[in-house]
């Protein structure tokens, strides 16, 4: 834990040292998909992004769960040409549970975790050309499981996005984290790469394909986890977009299927 914080220190003294900008710039939401983009939020302006509903469906020989999260927002607040403080915020979810052995059915309903962090741009924060960023984070256990991880957890997500042309860009985020055990006590390594290649269809609307592999090492049972997802996003005005998207696990241990759809807004 101690070279997480240490990188989160020394990432935030050497961003801050970035000279501010008043540049206007598209605006550029960190959803949909599974990866993250490397560009921020332009200074003095506030992106509020909301998955409105998301349904995830996790399956095993002996259980069947299904995880509908309403409301799942994302903060994010520019303060200098590179860098963006973010707050996020499960508002409610509901989890269903079958065994199918027994037919016994168990329902929840949570608030989940808080998330705080920040996004520093290391080179070219609107997006364009060749672009790479930083973003330590942690998560308060502000919710209760199933939804609630049930203990603090921390990461750091470093994104690089190129553009191939002007329809086309490469992006690739890699994730370590901290994650919380399946018990909700306690800490373990996890960590990830996404790649995905984004297509823009027309001047409003792009269409992002992405394959992800993930490596979870919970004391309860480590697992690796693939999952491929597809996602299309519409600028509905140059401060508002909308979004839908799915994603798909590609062995046993990931999960089946994953539904869903929101919007992002840009004050």
């Amino acid at each position: 834990m101690r070279w997480i914080l240490t990188g989160i220190v020394l990432v935030a003294a050497g961003a801050a040292a970035i000279p501010a900008t008043a540049e206007e710039r598209d605006y550029c939401p960190a959803r949909p998909g599974i990866g993250t983009p490397a560009c921020t939020i332009a200074p003095g302006h506030v992106s509020v992004e909301t998955a409105l509903a998301d349904w995830t469906r996790d399956e095993n020989s002996d259980h069947r769960s299904d995880t509908i999260l309403i409301g799942e927002t994302l903060v994010r607040l520019g303060v200098t040409d590179a860098i963006e403080l973010q707050a996020g915020f499960t508002s409610f979810g509901h989890v269903r549970t079958r065994d199918k052995l027994s037919g016994t059915v168990e329902r929840a309903n949570r608030v989940g975790d808080a998330l705080l962090g920040f996004k520093a741009n290391l080179k070219n924060p609107d997006g364009s050309g060749l672009s790479a960023a930083v973003q330590p984070f942690v998560t308060l256990p502000v919710g209760r499981s199933p939804v609630g991880a049930g203990d603090w957890g921390a990461g750091l997500v470093v994104p690089i996005s190129y553009d191939l042309s002007d329809a086309i860009n490469l992006e690739a985020t890699s994730e370590i984290d901290a994650a919380v055990n399946q018990d909700g006590h306690g800490r373990h390594l996890a960590f990830s790469e996404t790649a995905g290649l984004t297509l823009a269809l027309n001047k409003n609307v792009t269409a992002t394909a992405e394959l992800q592999a993930l490596r979870d090492d919970d004391a309860y049972g480590a697992t690796t986890q693939f999952l491929a997802g597809l996602s299309l996003a519409c600028m509905v005005d140059k401060n508002m977009q909308i979004d839908a998207g799915a994603n798909a696990g590609l062995n046993r241990h990931s999960p089946a299927m994953e539904l869903y759809f929101g919007v992002a807004r840009r004050f």
